[in-house]
This record gives structure tokens, C-alpha cells and sequence, in this order.
């Protein structure tokens, strides 16, 4: 049902579509949903002239599942994309390859790794921006802030309507924006609450967001804009932190907001009357691609969603049964997956120990009454089986690359561990599903680990999690990794030390655990073994700047100052940005008396560091010995 003023007749024929997504958004923190302290005007803005479905939920509780669902209209057992690293089908329609056939531009612009053009879906895009650059490490950056995602966006508009010699002048677009914040970790250092510091990255987000609206100008008033959550986030609901594992709506609901082209100018009058349309009923992030067509005028078959246009105009969504699931347990970590199904007020959770809500009367699904309603138990269990079996049937598109699966684990998935990973498929052994150990038994380490990846715990407490955590999954090589450098942080590397062993011992493919070593090595002064490490670590990442950069230092410590001007200026040629290589290189060619080089080495990197950036003014004490 639907709560606002009639609007007479159909909603109005689409000629373009913006469909943004934001990773991680819940529902409960945004103004439109009653959110008192909202820092989501751009969505708060798009409500007070759109549709707010009060009760949208994901498909899935993680990032490509979700998307895949949002742009097929198929929940994951029809799109395939059943976790994170699991490639969608490439046989399965979504918007872009329908609106492409139709002669739209098409464009999407992402902002993390999940989303990465290798998992699928990119099949349609004319232009698919998933380049998110390195970081600090020198490593592939696993995501990237929202006004990049925004920038290009915007280029991709301009460039598309500015060229007046077109064949189409004016062509019609879908473009897609996804924006990785609120998404852990929350701002760049764990100070204040959580749920503080997540309001301030929906804030982050939504500046940006605006300044694309912005950039809409005229092509706003024939545009249908579509915004939603890809999922929400836990805070320790149920024992929960983060997302990915449970299937309870404190990570399913989601914000789901449709503006349709040619809003209605507000009455200027004293109290001008509401134009926000609610939807009460529930609905499903499915719902999105065939509504999108809807509204363009066209149909999308082969769908589990339903076009959701005349509720935009006052009319009823229609009732019915709404499936959701978390394979992540099982990929991830071998623990049985989760599935759900919503009915009426009831809502039936399938896994070893089963769980049973009326949701209507108890919303933070506190009361199990699977004991009190065995019989609507067992139909609920027959109905969530219709759209999947507790088993996988296919493993053929999990992911396969270590590093692909070493990208995920650092935005907190685990991507199989690394047991796990060692065999052909993740589920290591014929074991039924649901003879796995139940997520709800396993919620304390799903819990610690989540905590560990968002970034939530430092000193004392990280190593503690971090040591339950190897404990536990003792060939986890980003946790001993993550252990190793902690220990490392404090100057701990009697302890360190055998961490990254062990984490190199898991086969985990990355030049951070030689790096550590390294350092460790030359802490002690033996640089033989420095160097040994060092080109372990060239070996395993032979184009990693940082890795140059140190055997760079490395020389220049034996005193081969040649050496490392060379290491130095080559780590430079792959990250020009990496500063303290640059810094390095100029102490380096002052000491062989090449002041002219190092005054220049000097200038450029005051030339590229922030004018607020602490390390000016020891670059320009160098600059001064320089001259």
C-alpha cells in the first residue's frame, strides 16, 4: 500500500536513467526514513519529489550479489554471483545490455573492488570505470573515494552531450554511479563512535552525489534517478558487525528512492502540500531492473522482481513472498549458509538451528517462535528451497586468482581461506550444508574479524582479536599478516617475525610480508638478509614501486649510492607520487655531491605534496642544503 495523495495517471515516460548506489547505506540513517540526524539531503531531496519504499530489502547482504541483483532483476540463484569473487553469468540479461540494444550510451563508474569488471558486470557498458588506482603501499587500491567516482562520472556526461557533429547529438544514457562510502573503515582513523563516523562518510558521499545532480543541468527533467543501498551494516545487532554473514534486515533493509523525470513544481503556499509517495509494502532490491524498463518504456523478462511503476502514482505493489540468502558463510568460511523468506508478517530464516519472526510485531527479530509455529516453519522451509537447495550446484565461477581473493579479504571478505583455497573448489569436502557449524555458533569470530578489517581495533585489543582470529584458521595469511605488522607497530619483532613466516607459509601472494621481514632484518643490521627478503619481494610483486623504493634504501646503506639513485628513479617512473622515494633520491644525490639534481628532486616534491602536508618543511631544509 502506498501513503500520500493520489497522482493522477501513469507516472511519466523516462527518456534517461542515473541509477546511484551506496555501498552500505542502511535505511534507519537516512532522513526520508526518519532519521533525525541525516547527512543524506541528496536522497532526503529526491524523496521530497519521489517515491520512499519504507520496506526494500537486498537479495543478499554483500556487495556483487547485491548489484547483480539490482541490474539483472534476478536474485543470486538466477544471476550466479552467489558471493563476492563468484562471476555473474554471462548469459544473463541486465540494464546495460538491454538499454545498449536499444541505442543507449551506456556508463558505469565504480568505486571498489568487488565490482571489478572480472566478476561481470561490466557486459553492456560502453564505458566501465573500475580503475581505482594503488595505495600507499604500492599495491592495487581496493577502493576509491567518492569525488573520483563523481569526476569521471561527470567527464562522461560531458564528453557524451558535447560533441555536436554526433550521429546522436543527444543521445539517451543509462549511467550508473556506485559510491563505496559509508563502507568500513569509517573516516581515516578510529576516533569518536562508529556510528558516527559512518554518518560522516553518508555525508562524504552525499556532497558528491550532489555535484553530479548538479551536473545533470537540463538533462535532469527527462532523467529517472534511482537510488539505493546494495545492503546495510551492523553496529552489534544480533552479535553482528559489518555485513556479509546474516541474513537479519539490520543488513538486508536498504533505502530505496525513485524520482521520476518531470517532478511537479511545489504550490507556493503557506504549508504547499507533500509530494513524497511512501510505499509500505515490501519490496525487493529485484525490483529495480524491470522498474527502470517500466519506466523507459519497455519490459524486462525472466525476472524474479516486478515492475514497481504504479506505486509511483499511488497504486499497490502487489503481495507476495520475498527471498534473500547469504552464501558467504559457506564459501567463505565452510559454516552453513543462510536463506530467508519474508511472508505475510512472518519471516523464516533456514539454517541449522532455523529461526522464525513475526516481523510485523517484533521488527528487531528478538522472539524465535520457531518452537510455537513448527507448521508455518516447514512451509516457509519447502518455499526458501524452491529458490535454492542449501548446496551450491556450480562452483565454475568462483574466483581463481590469489590476488583477486587477497583484494577482497583486505575489504573484509574472507574470499575463502586459505585452507580453503588450496583445492579446486571452496567447499573442501562432501559435507551437507547444513551439517556445518551454524553462523550463529561462530558469531564471536565472524564478529572479531570484521572488526579487524574495518579497522575498528588498534593496539592491545587488535593483536587479541588477531590472535583468536590464526587461532581459530590458522592458515588465514591475512591474518597473520595483519598480526605480523601489529607486532611490528610496536616495535615487536621478536614476535613479528615468525608471523610473517607464517603468513608467507600460506602461500599468501604479497611482497608485504618480505617487506616486514625486511625491515625486521635491517633493524638488526643484517642486511644480507635484508636484501634476500627484498628480493622475495620483487619476485612476488616485481612491479611494486615501494618494493624498488626500499632496495633503493638497501643500497644506499652498503653504500652503493649509484645503486640506489637508480632503484630510486625507477620505484619513481612506476609512482611518481611515491614521496618518500623522491625524498630519498635527493638526500641520495647530495650525498654524491650532485646538488643541482637534488635541489631539483627537492622542488618537484614540494611541487606535489599538499601545501598543508607536514613533511614540507624538512624537503625545504633540504632544499636550503641543496642550493
Amino acid at each position: 500500500m502506498s501513503c500520500a495523495r493520489d497522482r493522477s495517471g501513469p507516472p511519466p515516460r523516462a527518456r534517461n536513467l542515473l541509477l546511484v548506489t551506496i555501498d552500505t547505506l542502511r535505511a534507519d540513517h537516512v532522513g526520508a526514513y526518519g532519521y533525525a540526524r541525516s547527512r543524506a539531503s541528496f536522497l532526503d531531496a529526491l524523496a521530497s519529489n519521489g517515491t520512499v519504499f519504507d520496506r526494500a530489502y537486498a537479495a543478499a547482504p554483500i556487495t556483487l550479489p547485491s548489484h547483480a541483483t539490482i541490474l539483472t532483476g534476478r536474485y543470486p540463484p538466477g544471476h550466479g554471483a552467489r558471493d563476492n569473487g563468484m562471476r555473474v553469468s554471462a548469459t544473463v540479461p541486465t540494464l546495460a545490455t538491454e538499454l545498449k540494444s536499444r541505442g543507449f550510451r551506456t556508463a558505469a563508474f565504480v568505486a571498489a573492488f568487488p565490482l571489478d569488471h572480472q566478476f561481470g558486470l561490466d557486459r553492456g557498458f560502453d564505458v566501465y570505470g573500475d580503475r581505482l588506482g594503488h595505495d600507499a603501499s604500492g599495491h592495487p587500491a581496493n577502493e576509491r573515494p567518492a569525488a573520483r567516482v563523481v569526476d569521471d562520472a561527470i567527464a562522461w556526461l560531458n564528453t557524451t552531450h558535447a560533441n555536436p557533429q554526433s550521429p546522436i547529438p543527444n543521445p539517451q544514457f543509462f549511467l550508473w554511479v556506485h559510491v563505496f562510502e559509508p563502507h568500513a573503515p569509517y573516516g581515516d582513523a578510529p576516533q569518536g563512535s562508529p556510528i558516527d563516523r559512518y554518518d560522516e562518510e553518508i555525508g562524504v558521499a552525499n556532497r558528491e552525489l550532489q555535484r553530479l545532480m548538479t551536473a545533470l543541468g537540463d538533462r535532469a527533467a527527462d532523467t529517472l534517478v534511482i537510488a539505493a543501498g546494495d545492503h546495510g551494516e551492523a553496529f552489534g545487532e544480533h552479535g553482528e558487525w559489518a555485513h556479509s554473514i546474516f541474513v537479519y534486515d539490520t543488513t538486508l533493509r536498504v533505502p530505496l528512492i525513485i524520482r521520476t523525470p518531470n517532478p511537479e513544481p511545489r504550490t507556493r503556499t503557506k504549508n504547499p502540500e507533500p509530494r513524497t509517495t511512501n510505499v509500505a509494502t515490501p519490496v525487493t532490491l529485484a525490483d529495480v531492473a524491470p522498474t527502470a524498463m517500466g519506466l523507459l518504456g519497455f519490459a524486462m523478462k525472466d525476472v524474479d522482481g516486478v515492475d514497481l511503476s504504479p506505486a509511483l502514482a499511488g497504486g499497490a505493489v502487489p503481495a507476495r513472498e520475498l527471498y534473500a540468502e547469504s552464501f558467504a558463510p559457506l564459501v567463505e568460511f565452510g559454516w552453513a549458509p543462510l536463506r530467508a523468506i519474508r511472508s505475510g508478517t512472518w519471516k523464516y530464516i533456514a539454517a541449522p538451528k532455523p529461526e522464525l519472526f513475526d516481523v510485523a510485531h517484533d521488527a528487531a527479530e528478538t522472539v524465535n517462535l520457531i518452537a510455537a509455529q513448527p507448521d508455518a516453519a516447514r512451509d516457509l522451509e519447502q518455499r526458501a528451497s524452491r529458490y535454492s537447495g542449501a548446496a551450491l550446484p556450480t562452483l565454475a565461477t568462483a574466483i581463481v586468482d590469489p590476488q583477486a581473493a587477497e583484494r577482497l579479504r583486505a575489504l573484509g571478505y574472507a574470499a575463502q581461506s586459505q585452507s580453503q583455497s588450496q583445492s579446486q573448489s571452496p567447499i573442501p569436502n562432501p559435507q551437507s550444508p547444513m551439517d556445518r557449524p551454524d553462523p550463529k555458533d561462530r558469531r564471536e569470530l565472524a564478529a572479531k574479524i570484521a572488526q579487524v578489517t574495518s579497522g575498528e581495533l588498534t593496539g592491545a585489543e587488535l593483536v587479541s582479536a588477531l590472535e583468536t582470529i590464526v587461532r581459530a584458521d590458522p592458515r588465514n595469511g591475512q591474518a597473520h599478516l595483519r598480526l605480523a605488522y601489529a607486532h611490528l607497530q610496536a616495535n615487536d619483532c621478536a614476535h613479528a617475525e615468525p608471523e610473517f613466516h607464517a603468513a608467507a607459509a600460506t602461500g599468501l601472494p604479497s611482497a608485504d610480508i618480505y617487506l616486514g621481514l625486511a625491515t625486521c632484518l635491517g633493524r638488526r643490521n643484517d642486511l644480507a638478509g635484508a636484501e634476500r627478503a627484498l628480493t622475495e619481494a620483487r619476485r612476488v610483486e616485481p612491479d611494486n614501486p615501494v618494493v624498488v623504493a626500499n632496495l633503493g634504501i638497501l643500497q644506499a646503506s652498503k653504500g652503493n649510492l649509484a645503486a640506489a639513485v637508480d632503484a630510486f628513479n625507477a620505484a619513481l617512473a612506476r609512482d611518481p607520487d611515491l614521496h618518500e622515494a623522491r625524498f630519498d633520491l635527493a638526500v641520495t644525490y647530495l650525498k654524491l655531491g650532485r646538488r643541482a639534481d637534488a635541489a631539483a628532486a627537492a622542488r618537484e616534491l614540494l611541487a606535489r605534496l599538499p601545501q598543508a602536508a607536514p613533511q614540507r618543511s624538512e624537503v625545504e631544509r633540504l632544499l636550503r642544503a641543496a642550493q
